[in-house]
């Protein structure tokens, strides 16, 4: 199942995904958004769950558990960019700012997709 690879930190996957992470901790310590607790917590709970998703899944060993972590990490994307989405409405986040973490958001769940994809075909 490891395709090649010694640790999930080798996943090109899981790199973007800790980067988003760690970006998403970064612009929500400052602002209006480091003051609104419950919705802050809430988007780096959603940031964090995207690459330890991604890390569980693969350390569980079958294809099977991988792509169901995986696509739970997909549905943290699509969590993570709604509350983007909500955070920009409010005036949280500026449009410069929200379009990089959505283009990031993008670019994780396209490769995440295409990873179950190549996955699900080595159980066919």
């Amino acid at each position: 199942m490891k395709k090649g690879y010694q640790s999930f930190k080798e996943l090109k996957v899981w790199q973007e995904a800790r980067t988003l992470a760690v970006r998403i901790y970064k612009i929500t310590s400052s602002g209006a958004l480091s003051r609104d607790f419950g919705f802050r917590d809430q988007i780096r709970r959603a940031a964090i769950s995207i690459p330890s998703n991604i890390a569980e899944g693969y350390e569980r060993g079958t294809d099977k558990e991988f792509i169901r972590y995986i696509m739970i990490a997909k549905g943290s994307i699509a969590e993570l960019r709604t509350q983007l989405e909500i955070a920009k409405e409010i005036d949280y986040l500026d449009s410069q700012i929200y379009d990089e973490l959505e283009n990031l958001c993008n670019k994780i769940g396209a490769m995440l997709t295409k990873l179950i994809r190549a996955r699900s075909a080595n159980n066919v």
